[in-house]
């Protein structure tokens, strides 16, 4: 005959009451947490392309160097790669119509 294990014992209570318990701080830890922690959702479409952590670190770093090369050469301003602002553009192409007119 087979001996069973015995069901393990849960001494959880369905609910704590946390405000009537000492020492305890909310919270306590999450800074250390989240600087051990750098976690960046991609989309589907990027991660069939790049299956592996290590795909999407090599063709970022792909891409930096080819922006350190492009700003070394004269290229691109020496600052964060970021989208033009659509401010920007239509500040910009109210000035070329209004130059056009005269």
């Amino acid at each position: 005959m087979k001996k069973t294990k015995p069901a393990p014992v849960d001494d959880m209570r369905s609910e704590y009451d946390f405000a009537s318990m000492k020492g305890g701080v909310r919270g306590k830890y999450v800074e250390r947490v989240r600087e051990g922690t750098n976690i960046v959702l991609i989309e589907p479409e990027v991660m069939e392309a790049f299956p592996t952590e290590q795909a999407v670190n090599e063709a970022l770093k792909g891409v930096l160097r080819t922006a350190q090369a492009v700003r070394s050469t004269g290229g691109l301003p020496n600052r964060a790669l970021q989208p033009a602002s659509r401010a920007k553009r239509k500040l910009r192409s109210k000035k070329s119509s209004r130059a056009a007119r005269g």
